[in-house]
């Protein structure tokens, strides 16, 4: 089989941990980034799950935005509001007093 260079750029410090962990495990860098090659081909996925340090923060903003409007809506509408006053209110904030069509 021919052979091909792979070449990684990174960094220095992670390099030197990988390396003394390769060794640790009784084979080199170039041993282990092929093991990782053959794993990503033979399963046709990455071989382990990658996840970010702060899952769904997007979403979590949201939703804590929205919990906090419902909250306050409790405080500042009485329950039972029909439609038609929810409309109402929507009304009068966006034209002005009771007058304005």
């Amino acid at each position: 089989m021919a052979q091909a260079t792979f070449s990684v750029r990174m960094d220095e410090t992670l390099k030197a941990q990988f390396d003394h962990l390769c060794t640790e495990f009784g084979m080199n860098m170039s041993t282990a980034i092929n093991v990782f090659a053959r794993a990503v081909v033979r399963e046709r996925r990455i071989p382990f799950e990658i996840v970010s340090p702060e899952p769904e923060t997007a979403r979590e903003k949201a939703l804590r935005a929205f919990r906090s409007i419902r909250e306050q809506s409790a405080k500042n509408y009485p329950e039972g509001m029909s439609l038609e006053d929810i409309n109402e209110e929507i009304r009068l904030s966006r034209y002005g007093g009771e007058d304005a069509e």
